[in-house]
């Protein structure tokens, strides 16, 4: 094939650049009769498609999309179908968002735990379990408080918070096995039995509360989208689509966010601690603020406490009886951290006529950007 030099980039000019990206592409040019400026086409020697990465990147942004829309039509459903369900049996919003909502939106991650429990596979449930508390009250709380001042009732002051401050102090004392001279700090199989019996006694308490509230009739029941005479079956599958689409939302927009990260250098450690772990409370986030923006304060706060609690008595008792879940390098940063932002939780709730004001809302969130920046500093040295 006859050589054609491009204009200002002879032959004789590339060839001492032999061994440079530059010289082989211009020498490329040079044998397949184009200058340097010209675009490759498909019968030039050598010429791969450029649309690959392209198509990958559109893929994982449709995912991304596809995720956000399941996550907001989730959302709305379960917020939806379980006021309903409040107004059906006679009970508060505050009731519906500490058991059903919040179990809904914690059984992905349970069913997720048990399967890599079984698989031997426990690496990540620390830091889901714990890293998605930790983004429940400086994310979830911060933002929806930041629309708003977040009002607190006293039940959940006095009653809730410190059933989710019990969970909290019992899981870190049996993670930090080390401090009492047993060995390697890990969750054991009977660490995980003790969590799972504390969350039965945590559920009695729980449905008392329910029945002493439904034959009390002294809450106001929520507006909610319930004709008189319907049964319960249709906000009963309206919940439970909503969630499932919570779930599959979360799913899908970590999916491609991960790939769009990947796909812009951005490393594996960073990814794990930012993407991964507020995809865990993406399902609680969105909950949360579809249903405070609906008036259902009680509903968000109440998902985001009784999320937290089944997070550590069940998910993580459930996966730890299976198999023993280690505290991981940096693990104690994590066990500290939750500590303190469920204090900081509790008494920003006792403040200010129980409300969360934007100051304090901005303080969490600022205290939990600083906090992933941390650890995804400490993860890279």
């Amino acid at each position: 094939m006859a050589r054609v030099a491009s204009p200002g980039v002879g032959a004789d000019e590339v060839a001492p650049l032999a061994g440079s990206k530059a010289a082989g592409n211009a020498n490329a040019c040079l044998e397949q009769g184009r200058t340097p400026r010209q675009r490759a086409t498909p019968t030039d020697v050598g010429y791969r498609p450029t649309t690959h990465r392209d198509a990958i990147l559109l893929a994982d942004f449709l995912l991304t999309s596809l995720g956000i829309a399941l996550l907001v039509g989730g959302g709305d459903a379960t917020v939806r179908g379980a006021a309903a369900l409040a107004a059906r049996f006679g009970v508060s919003t505050l009731a519906i968002g500490l058991t059903v909502v919040a179990f809904g939106t914690s059984a992905p991650e349970l069913a997720v735990n048990v399967i890599a429990a079984f698989r031997g596979q426990v690496e990540l449930s620390f830091g889901n379990v714990f890293g998605s508390n930790i983004a429940n009250i400086g994310l979830v709380i911060a933002l929806i408080a930041l629309a708003r001042p977040l009002s607190i009732r006293n039940v959940i002051v006095s009653r809730e918070m410190p059933m989710m401050m019990l969970a909290t102090l019992a899981a870190i004392t049996l993670a930090l096995d080390a401090l009492w001279g047993d060995g390697a700090s890990r969750i054991g199989r009977g660490d995980g039995v003790l969590l799972l019996l504390l969350f039965l006694v945590f559920g009695g308490y729980t449905l008392n509360y329910l029945r002493r509230e439904r034959d009390g009739g002294e809450m106001e029941f929520p507006d909610a989208d319930y004709p008189p005479g319907q049964g319960a079956a249709p906000s009963v599958a309206r919940t439970l689509a909503g969630l499932i689409g919570l779930a599959a939302g979360g799913a899908l927009t970590v999916a491609g966010a991960e790939g769009l990260a990947r796909a812009m250098g951005v490393s594996e450690a960073i990814i794990g601690l930012t993407l991964i772990a507020i995809g865990t409370s993406l399902p609680e986030l969105v909950a949360s603020i579809i249903a405070s923006m609906r008036g259902h304060t009680d509903m968000a706060v109440g998902n985001v406490v009784g999320s937290n609690i089944c997070n550590l008595l069940i998910v993580l008792g459930a996966t730890a009886s299976i198999h023993p879940v280690p505290v991981p390098e940096g693990g104690r940063l994590d066990l500290g951290m939750v500590i303190v932002f469920s204090l900081l939780f509790w008494v920003m709730s006792r403040n200010h006529r129980k409300h969360i004001v934007r100051t304090e809302a901005a303080l969490l969130l600022a205290l939990y950007i600083t906090y992933l920046s941390a650890r995804t500093f400490f993860s890279l040295t």
